[in-house]
């Protein structure tokens, strides 16, 4: 620095200095005090009056008027540069084994000759990085550099344990421009020793001492090219690239037939028109829409109603569902409606072939695109035209409810709470009755096929309700006046679970087989012949293409039995909550009335299924077949322990078990894998509301 030292004369205009100039500069310089720390921070001269007095303030601290110290402290100098100074001990043991005559070897690092001007540069010192160094085809003399262990430095860094482990993998890798046989034969021709050439190959380990060498090398390697761009599965596709025209259509039509009334959420007229016009050949997320429809429909209904074998019909299913999901992915942004449809799809796909982690990452890609679009909030839907908002409005619906199924069957966080959700129910309008400019009248007395969903939402919303307090109550539980206020407000939700299908529409309204007296079940409701001859309709329905499907095609009883179901579900819940709090408040509880409750839901329970078509019943699919298994594994449970059980509430659940295998059968006959048992690992849920 200038500040540090004075200025020199210029040799020209004045001798020399003498010895004791010299040495009276030099000692100056020594005497030359270090700068506080505040011109220090500066980088400015620290001026004393008095330099030898480190008690004094200097001029800028009095002019700033701060304390003037002298605290800091220099650092312990760094360490060497350990890669210039390995290639210099190298290049000297290399030096130390050559002919000590050979006159052109004069630089003691890995000379390289020009072969322009055949000036030698070190690498070290050049311009050129070593990955340069390592095309050598024009290089007429190489010295050869051993392989020497090289002691480790008492600095210890990564490169002291580095080990040669790409030296294995280099030969497999696609071979570097000069390894080919003429500039070898030309390397070899110009060297003094054939390995010498040898020691600059990619193979050799002579360089796998320096990490740069393997960095640069690997930098340079071919990428590969055998995975294309997502982009590239984002263009038109003809559905006869993955089955026939034909074959499509058949499984739209059963789509519509089986599987929409459960779940409504495509516009028939507008999808139906859109497939057409083979809207799929130019709009690549219609293509994948329809893929999804057809994955998810090939595994929901009866394999009697496709002519095709079980191992094709999943093929077809994995063969849509991976053709949507190519093109799905590289079309996130702008997120739409049909985004979410494609998800719940591949969801429902996901759940039918029993991939339970893969089904719930389906599931949280298509409610949370749906959050992104603001689906919760009724405020986004001005301004959107009628058939938009009712898609939104259904699909939103339905994966409310299968939100709550995964939260009581599975034990999951809740997703979708009600009290974050404005929008409104779907409008109970079929599907020819909204139109893109306007919602047009339903015929009197013709109930809409929408109202099922609207129904069933408003079951699954109570289920929210009720598992938000006792989650709630779990984590903090209620005292005193507070428990007696929740308790006051399950017995409300139990009120409201009760006649929450008082006023279904007449469609809707299951009209018991049986009518049930306290303490008295029929005997049809059980027994060996019962079972053997639903057994044998439940055969008949999955392998016999002629068997009617008048029951089936029924989209009211279909929806009977998963309305009245989860209706009982969720009164059972309800009810073992109120029990706790009970227990909480009295410290004891009525083990007759408890008994009688539960004999209650079991005979009810029996009563729905006996009163809907087993055929209506089978075409609910598995998730059906979830719900009634986590009552009536609970009840029985809820029996074996009670010290008080009438005989009838044991042969009701008896009964119920009895039914329960039958549902068993139903799940197994939609499995399309021949080598699973009819259960996944226990981590699906009921997809369907």
């Amino acid at each position: 620095m200038p500040a540090a030292r004075p200025k020199k004369e210029s040799g020209s205009s004045s001798p020399p200095s003498s010895d004791k100039e010299h040495s009276e500069t030099k000692s100056k310089r020594k005497r030359q005090s270090q700068s506080c720390d505040a011109c220090r921070a500066r980088k400015v001269r620290c001026a004393r009056e008095n330099p030898d007095d480190p008690k004094q303030s200097c001029k800028h601290c009095v002019t700033l008027g701060i304390p003037c110290t002298y605290e800091y402290q220099p650092k312990k100098r760094g360490p060497p540069n350990l890669y210039l100074r390995r290639l210099q001990e190298a290049a000297a043991a290399a030096a130390g084994q050559s002919d000590p005559g050979d006159g052109e070897l004069a630089s003691p690092v890995s000379t390289i000759a020009s072969p322009v001007q055949g000036n030698l540069v070190s690498p070290t010192l050049g311009p050129k990085s070593p990955s340069q160094y390592l095309d050598v085809s024009p290089i007429p003399s190489i010295p050869s550099i051993p392989s020497i262990p090289i002691s480790p430095s008492r600095y210890p860094i990564a490169a002291d344990s580095y080990h040669p482990h790409y030296s294995s993998s280099a030969n497999s890798l696609p071979s570097p421009p000069f390894t080919d046989s003429s500039s070898n034969h030309g390397l070899m021709s110009h060297s003094p020793k054939t390995e010498d050439s040898i020691a600059y190959t990619p193979a050799s380990d002579s360089y796998n001492t320096y990490p740069l060498y393997n960095w640069s090398y690997k930098q340079h390697q071919p990428q590969p090219t055998t995975i294309p761009p997502l982009s590239y599965y984002y263009r038109p596709h003809r559905l006869e690239d993955i089955a026939p025209r034909d074959t499509i259509s058949l499984i739209i039509a059963l789509f519509f037939d089986f599987v929409y009334p459960l779940t409504p959420c495509v516009h028939k007229p507008s999808f139906m028109a859109d497939l057409h016009a083979r809207r799929e050949e130019r709009d690549p997320l219609f293509f994948a829409l329809v893929m999804s429809t057809v994955a998810s429909t090939l595994v929901q209904v009866p394999r009697s109603y496709l002519p095709m074998e079980r191992p094709v019909v999943r093929k077809l299913a994995q063969t849509c569902h991976e053709a949507s999901r190519h093109i799905s992915v590289a079309s996130y942004d702008p997120p739409t409606s049909m985004h979410v449809v494609i998800r719940y799809f591949d969801c429902v796909y996901h759940f039918c072939e029993g991939h339970d982690a893969t089904q719930h990452a389906a599931f949280g890609e298509a409610a949370h695109i749906a959050v992104t679009l603001r689906m919760h909030e009724e405020g986004s839907y001005e301004g959107l035209d009628p058939i938009e908002c009712e898609v939104r409005r259904r699909i939103f619906w339905l994966l409310f409810g299968a939100d709550k199924s995964m939260s009581i069957l599975l034990g999951r966080p809740i997703c979708l709470r009600d009290e974050d959700c404005s929008v409104h129910f779907p409008k109970e309008l079929d599907d020819e009755y909204i139109t893109p400019s306007a919602y047009l009248p339903q015929p009197h007395g013709k109930t809409a096929i929408v109202s099922g969903l609207n129904y069933i939402s408003r079951i699954f919303a109570l289920l929210g309700e009720i598992l938000v307090r006792i989650r709630v109550d779990k984590r903090s539980p209620p005292q005193g006046q507070f428990a007696t206020a929740r308790l006051e407000e399950v017995q409300s939700l139990h009120q409201r679970i009760m006649g929450a299908l008082s006023l279904a529409p007449e469609p809707l309204r299951l009209k018991p087989a049986h009518p049930l007296s306290h303490g008295h079940l029929p005997p049809e409701f059980g027994g060996a012949g019962f079972r053997k001859a639903t057994f044998d309709e439940v055969k008949d329905f999955f392998d016999n293409p002629n068997a009617s499907r008048a029951n089936a095609l029924n989209p009211f009883l279909v929806m009977q039995a998963n309305l009245y179901v989860t209706q009982q579900l969720v009164r059972f819940v309800i009810e073992q909550y109120r029990d706790e709090l009970v227990m909480s408040l009295q410290g004891s509880l009525d083990e007759q009335r408890i008994a009688e409750e539960r004999e209650a839901v079991a005979s009810n329970l029996l009563n729905i299924l006996h009163s809907i078509p087993i055929q209506s019943i089978a075409t609910n699919g598995p998730s059906l077949v979830h719900k009634v298994r986590f009552v009536a594994s609970t009840l029985l449970d809820a029996v074996r322990k009670a010290e008080i059980a009438p005989a009838s509430a044991a042969r009701a659940h008896a009964y119920l078990w009895d039914f329960l295998s039958i549902l068993s059968e139903i799940e197994r006959n939609y499995l399309l894998d021949d080598d699973r048992d009819g259960t996944s690992s226990g981590d699906g849920m009921a997809m369907v509301g």
